[in-house]
């Protein structure tokens, strides 16, 4: 019986789900991205070999795997084509095996310019977005002025809407944030240069993945960013635009509820963060807090962003948060990853719960207002010596790393069903396939 599994972060992203996504793909006949934009980066390390996606679904470097583009996806044409040109040029022809949803909203040169113009505007109350057009898109989806995959195959179309489009962003780019506005005839002659190679992957994706599951292909959703960055349960103003949480599969990819089985929550042995918003359990950025412990997270875990190169900020593992995420998303198992961060750490510390304005909570609270006034109760658990690299069984670890992911298992109440002890495909733990 087909079996089909959903892949969300629950922290604030950044949580390792391309990897988990590309080791799971031995299991599934199609994987699907169901929201997002090219802010994402997925980190593949296969053989020592490091890929990194933005766009394309992490199954892409498994061969025979159909990989779908979902209408929840915001999609920059230029984004799109240079990341399948770099799959070209390393052998994979991602081409021949994705098909994208005509309902794509597409991002264009102005929802750029008005992302990047708006983060100046807000000078030290800034968000931390990419500045790559991600929220500007989703807000002219919403407001029903957005172009789409769809109406790049009718030109006379496209370049009609496209004035009045225009008419607009560049008045409010021009007359409120003085900025240069954007001209008609570079972006539609960007788009139309493009069109062609795009048009030849559009698909009716809902139709395609219900007659893939009706034939019994096992199907994967691949998330991005983190459910701590949704829109509407994540710590608002400071958030991405898009629902990253579990349910939004069905809705940014077309597929009924009664479709997704399992719900697979990736959480980071220790937690991170990019750009501005609260962090309770900080312990570590690259311009302000420069504490030891989470300097060697930052160090030792590569803390950069696959997608901007930005810094992470580290801190201690949240279960309050986690508690939340998994409430939220209906997680069946959690992937812990990047355990190996933490070898040689002499004490860690788990955050229980927060205090906050005089009363205790498990929880995370939703908004950041609430969360940026808390003070973190911590859990202290002895570190381990020993090394947890590429780590193939339970027995394997240290039995202080096994009694961290135990601890970590009793406060949440989900069990661990993965463990990643490297970047590499094969520096995998399983104790319960999520397909299985």
């Amino acid at each position: 019986m087909a079996k089909n599994v959903v892949v969300v972060g629950t922290q604030w992203g950044d949580e390792g789900k391309g990897k988990i996504v590309d080791w799971l793909t031995d299991h599934s006949q199609g994987v699907v991205r169901f929201q997002g934009g090219h802010n994402a980066g997925h980190t593949l390390v296969i053989g020592g070999k490091k890929t990194v996606l933005h766009l394309v679904p992490s199954g892409i470097l498994r061969a025979g795997v159909t990989c779908y583009i979902g209408n929840g996806v915001v999609l920059s044409p230029e984004a799109l084509i240079k990341e399948l040109d770099e799959l070209a040029a390393a052998g994979i022809d991602a081409e021949a095996r994705l098909k994208i949803s005509e309902a794509c909203p597409l991002i264009l040169p102005y929802h750029q310019a008005m992302d990047v113009a708006r983060e100046i505007a807000r000078g030290s109350n800034k968000i931390g977005t990419t500045g790559r057009g991600i929220g500007p898109c989703y807000e002219d989806k919403v407001a029903r002025r957005g172009l789409r995959l769809q109406d790049l195959t009718k030109p006379k179309r496209f370049a009609e809407r496209l004035v009045e489009i225009l008419e607009y962003h560049n008045f409010v780019l021009k007359n409120f944030h003085g900025a240069e506005p954007v001209d008609f005839q570079q972006v539609y002659d960007g788009a139309m240069a493009i069109a062609p190679r795009l048009i030849k992957m559009i698909a009716d994706v809902p139709r395609a993945l219900y007659d893939d599951h009706k034939a019994g292909a096992n199907l994967l959703f691949e998330g991005a960013q983190g459910t701590l960055l949704d829109i509407d349960h994540g710590t608002y103003p400071f958030v991405t635009s898009s629902n990253c949480v579990a349910g939004a599969a069905a809705a940014g990819a077309g597929v009924g509820p009664g479709m997704l089985h399992y719900i697979l929550g990736i959480t980071k042995a220790y937690t991170t963060r990019v750009g501005g918003g609260p962090f309770p359990t900080e312990l570590y950025d690259a311009l302000e807090k420069q504490d030891p412990v989470g300097k060697h997270m930052a160090t030792k875990g590569h803390e950069f962003g696959a997608t901007t190169g930005r810094a992470r900020r580290c801190g201690w593992f949240d279960a309050a948060a986690l508690k939340r995420a998994i409430q939220i998303n209906g997680i069946s198992g959690l992937c812990i990853t990047k355990l190996d961060v933490l070898d040689g750490v002499e004490e860690l510390k788990i955050c229980t719960g927060y205090r906050i304005n005089g009363s205790v909570s498990d929880i995370l609270p939703v908004g950041a207002d609430d969360l940026a006034c808390c003070e973190p109760i911590y859990e202290s658990l002895p570190g381990w010596k020993g090394s947890t690299v590429g780590a193939k069984t339970l027995d394997a670890l240290p039995t202080e790393a096994r009694a961290y992911i135990s601890r970590i298992e009793q406060l949440c109440d989900v069990p661990v069903d993965m463990i990643s002890t490297g970047p590499d495909r094969d520096e995998t733990i399983v104790l319960r396939h999520p397909f299985e």
